[in-house]
């Protein structure tokens, strides 16, 4: 077990807002909060791996209506305490009063998180459902933003979709609301999984035209098997790009081709982020840890023992 930071870093925890502002690159890894104990040690399993290329930060989700919020903040806290990661938390707004919302803010900043990324959420149930305020709660994630701004020094980031939100009538209807987070407070962003670097490019234009200058870190996740097409869609509401996708139809029949694939294309989408000034990356790891390390070890970097993979 490696050390915690009140062991070996016990300065203040930087926030990511501060990591980014140094001017480097940021990368950083994506968890969620397993269901079973065997998930639960999968989950260690990849932190520590990932722990030893020192990544920027590293998050963990929410589950859809709040269901994992408790495993959410329990992680968290570990993380915070037993690891020398700095950990950001997910934080949504469904199923929760404004009373929930300010306890679970004070539970973060009481084991020193400060880092928290701020998503309306998820209905319970069906992702693609009717979403329903809480009567106490909040309709928006620029409110949660607010929210979280007022109550203590937190650096506060949000999510930004390439593609559009599955709930956005239009694509300037979306880049409105984004910017309209930004304008309440969050310090960057981070984008929902997607597999051509030009609809990245293309949402930091419009973006940028809009005035509006938040760093946003790209959401990446490797293809590993021909499921996650199907399974891409589901969570980003994007549809796979056509010209991808064939060339993993191309191997399909072959699990270790497709792999390799994977591996290849996502880290030939991350060296053209990073070539066109992308801040850094954000890997969705599935609790996983090899395919991510293949990608990052793929890339075009150096890093530095001193600044996590800020390069």
């Amino acid at each position: 077990m490696a050390l915690g930071r009140s062991s070996v870093f016990p300065e203040r925890v930087p926030t990511v807002r501060e990591l980014l502002a140094a001017g480097g690159r940021s990368f950083s890894f994506e968890f969620f909060p397993p269901k079973t104990d065997e998930g639960e040690r999968q989950l260690w399993r990849a932190i520590r791996e990932l722990e030893a290329l020192r990544p920027t930060f590293v998050s963990v989700t929410y589950g859809a209506g709040g269901g994992t919020r408790d495993r959410t903040v329990e992680i968290v806290e570990r993380l915070a305490h037993e690891t020398t990661l700095t950990p950001v938390a997910h934080f949504t707004a469904v199923n929760h009063s404004l009373r929930e919302l300010r306890h679970l803010i004070g539970r973060f900043a009481g084991a020193g998180v400060r880092n928290i990324l701020a998503v309306r959420g998820d209905p319970p149930g069906d992702v693609t459902g009717e979403w329903i305020r809480h009567p106490e709660g909040v309709q928006y994630a620029e409110e949660l933003v607010r929210l979280i701004r007022q109550s203590g020094d937190f650096c506060v980031g949000v999510a930004a979709f390439p593609y559009k939100h599955p709930r956005s009538t239009s694509v300037e209807a979306d880049t409105e609301h984004f910017v309209r987070k930004c304008r309440a407070g969050a310090d960057y962003a981070i984008t929902q999984m997607f597999f051509r670097a030009e609809d990245y490019l293309r949402l930091r234009d419009r973006v940028t035209a809009r005035g509006c200058e938040t760093p946003i870190i790209p959401g990446i996740m490797p293809v590993t098997q021909m499921s996650t097409i199907a399974r891409s869609e589901q969570l980003s509401g994007a549809p796979f790009p056509p010209e991808v996708a064939a060339r993993f139809e191309a191997v399909a029949h072959d699990p270790a081709a497709v792999r390799d694939l994977g591996i290849e294309h996502a880290a030939e989408l991350c060296q053209t982020l990073l070539d066109e000034g992308a801040p850094g990356i954000h890997f969705i790891t599935f609790n996983r840890s090899s395919a991510t390390r293949e990608v990052f070890q793929a890339l075009d970097v150096t890093t530095g023992a001193d600044d996590r993979l800020a390069v």
